[in-house]
């Protein structure tokens, strides 16, 4: 139903930026919510940042507040994640993710999200 491929990641230096995107395929993709998660080595997914369905909601872990930008071109099936100041810490495997119902808002729970990408990783040099 849902396809999602990441891209845009990389090997940057420390304050540099970034910008991830995520491609879905499906024509239901425009009307569910779109959510970043990132996994570290050695650590648990967690969330980084989601959007709603119609793009005028976002939430943000509080360590990428400021930071990190994400957006949605539906007219493109395409999210975006603008990563700016990166640090070291924010080196992980960085997953796209679309809600499972929806019409959602902009969710953070990993258990919402059912269609994933494969990840694109995001390694950050000090």
């Amino acid at each position: 139903q849902v396809q999602l491929v990441e891209s845009g990641g990389g090997l940057v230096q420390a304050g540099d930026s970034l910008r991830l995107t995520c491609a879905a395929s499906g024509p239901v993709f425009k009307v569910r919510a779109v959510g970043w998660f990132r996994q570290a080595p050695g650590k648990e997914r967690e969330f980084a940042a989601s959007i709603s369905w119609n793009g005028a909601m976002t939430s943000y872990v509080d360590d990428v507040k400021g930071r990190f930008t994400i957006s949605r071109d539906n007219a493109k099936n395409t999210v975006y994640l603008q990563m700016n100041s990166l640090k070291p810490e924010d080196t992980a495997v960085y997953y796209c993710a679309a809600q499972r119902g929806t019409f959602g808002g902009a969710i953070n729970s990993l258990n919402e999200f059912n269609y994933w990408g494969q990840g694109t990783q995001v390694t950050v040099s000090s």
